[in-house]
Parts: C-alpha cells; sequence; structure tokens
C-alpha cells in the first residue's frame, strides 16, 4: 500500500512541476476523485486562493444526480467549475489532473469545462 501511494505522490509532484513551469501565470483547474464524490477548483497559485470550485457534494446537484461519481456525474460539477470560473473572470487555465490517468471520469470532467467555454 505505502508504494502505491509514493508512485502517487512521485506522479502529482512531477505533473505539479511541469505545470509550474508552462502555466505562464494562469490559474489550474485541480482535479480530485474519490470514491463517492469527484470534485474540481480553479485555484490562483499566485495568490494562493481559490477563485472557482464545484463537487458532487453540493446539495442541489446530489438531489439532481442521485449517484455519487459517474461520468454524468463528471460532466456536470466540469460545466458548473466552467460557468463559476467565467462568472470570476478566468477563461484560460492549466488542467491539473493530478496522480490520475486522463480517463473516465477525469476526462469527461474536462471535456465539460471546455465546452462550458475554459480553454486548456
Amino acid at each position: 500500500m505505502a508504494d502505491k501511494l509514493a508512485l502517487q505522490m512521485r506522479r502529482r509532484s512531477r505533473l505539479r512541476y511541469q505545470l509550474k513551469i508552462k502555466s505562464g501565470g494562469r490559474p489550474r483547474l485541480s482535479v480530485f476523485r474519490s470514491g463517492r464524490h469527484i470534485y474540481a477548483q480553479v485555484i490562483d497559485d499566485a495568490q494562493g486562493r481559490t477563485l472557482a470550485a464545484a463537487s458532487t457534494l453540493e446539495k442541489e446537484l446530489r438531489e439532481e444526480l442521485k449517484t455519487g461519481a459517474d461520468k454524468d456525474a463528471a460532466v456536470v460539477v466540469g460545466k458548473r467549475v466552467a460557468e463559476r470560473a467565467l462568472a470570476a473572470g478566468v477563461t484560460a487555465v492549466v488542467f491539473d489532473r493530478g496522480p490520475y490517468l486522463y480517463h473516465g471520469r477525469v476526462k469527461a470532467l474536462a471535456d465539460a469545462a471546455r465546452e462550458g467555454g475554459l480553454s486548456f
């Protein structure tokens, strides 16, 4: 188990380092997924604050979806975080997938955020 977590930490730090180099001052769209929920937030690392966030824990989403963390939920969270980021004045972000592969729920969230108006 410790080896698996160590590998996750290495992947996360490797990706974060590359994003820091290539971001060009843009905020990052960070994704976290658990077994039950999926979370997304737009973070401005220069100021150290969250500009927009959405997750399946929100009451309206839980009532609307009736499920936890499937692809449909990821699509709804992606659209919601994109609309909140646009309201905060953010149009371009870098996508921080963390230690997760760009596949399944993570890809669905990213595609929905692109459809919602974010560019990355």
